[in-house]
C-alpha cells in the first residue's frame, strides 16, 4: 500500500552500472576522502581524551613524589634518632648519609646499565624485518617477470 501523504514521486537515478566510471571513481575518491577525515577526526578526540588523562596521572605522580620525599625526609630523621641512641649523633647522621650514598650508586649503576642496553634508540628487529620484508617483495617481482 502506498503512502497517501507522499507528494514526492520517487524517480530512480541511474543505477551504479548505468554510471560512468569517471563519475564513479569520483564519489569513491570523495568517500575515502571522507572516512579518512573522520578516522583523523576520531584519532585526534581519542589523542586528546588520553592526553588529558596522561596529564592528570603526571600531576598525581608529581604529588606522590612530593609526598614521598617528605616521608624520605621523615625517615631519614627516624634513623638518625634511632642511632643516636648508642652513637653521637654525627657519627649517627653520617651512617645514614652513607647508607643513602651506597643506595644512590647502585640505583645509578642500574640506570647507566639499563641505559646502555637500551642506546641507541632504534628499532633494529623491526628494521631487519623491513630489510627482509623488501627483499622477499624484490625477489617475488623478479620472479613474476621470469
Amino acid at each position: 500500500m502506498e503512502n497517501a501523504t507522499s507528494t514526492t514521486p520517487v524517480v530512480p537515478g541511474p543505477t551504479t552500472e548505468e554510471r560512468p566510471l569517471a563519475e564513479l571513481s569520483k564519489q569513491l575518491s570523495e568517500q575515502t576522502t571522507r572516512l579518512a577525515q573522520l578516522e583523523l577526526d576520531l584519532a585526534k578526540a581519542e589523542v586528546s581524551e588520553k592526553a588529558k588523562r596522561l596529564g592528570i596521572g603526571a600531576g598525581a605522580f608529581g604529588g606522590a613524589a612530593l609526598v614521598g620525599l617528605f616521608a624520605l625526609g621523615a625517615l631519614t630523621a627516624t634513623l638518625i634518632l634511632a642511632l643516636t641512641t648508642f652513637l653521637a649523633p654525627w657519627l649517627a647522621a653520617l651512617i645514614v648519609t652513607a647508607l643513602y650514598g651506597a643506595i644512590a650508586g647502585l640505583l645509578a649503576l642500574t640506570g647507566k646499565r639499563k641505559v646502555d642496553e637500551g642506546t641507541p634508540p632504534v628499532p633494529e628487529r623491526a628494521i631487519e624485518s623491513t630489510k627482509q620484508d623488501v627483499e622477499h617483495a624484490k625477489r617475488s617481482v623478479k620472479e613474476a617477470r621470469s
